[in-house]
């Protein structure tokens, strides 16, 4: 029985510590480049993980929000893309910061392709 587990959350059934670093290396690269493209059920995450990053950068104090943005990002250059440049433009809006839209089917496996950009 699935009673309350997040299928969302599974990404394929990979371990914790790989899929907290899928989803790292994602949000990094989300923040630098303002857009992605990967599968379907890795652009659910990083959406639900933008939008929380938002309204965190944009709700707590400087010094709280950078200790929690650290967790999810890598570098130094992502991070602060977030604080000047994307959490000030979506300071009115709560929710539905990122948009998905699906692309093709990878040829190998089928797997479904989408792009997540900011709104």
């Amino acid at each position: 029985m699935r009673h309350r587990v997040k299928q969302i959350r599974r990404l394929n059934h990979k371990d914790p510590d790989h899929r907290d670093a899928v989803l790292r290396n994602l949000m990094t690269s989300f923040f630098v480049h303002k857009s992605i493209t990967t599968t379907a059920k890795r652009a659910k995450n990083v959406a639900i993980i933008t939008d929380k990053l938002v309204n965190l950068v944009n709700t707590k104090d400087k010094m709280n929000a950078i200790r929690e943005v650290a967790r999810y990002v890598f570098t130094k250059e992502s991070s602060q893309e977030l604080f000047s440049n994307i959490a000030p433009k979506y300071s009115e809006r709560k929710s539905w910061i990122t948009r998905i839209t699906p692309i093709k089917l990878r040829v190998w496996d089928s797997a479904r392709l989408v792009k997540v950009e900011l709104v």
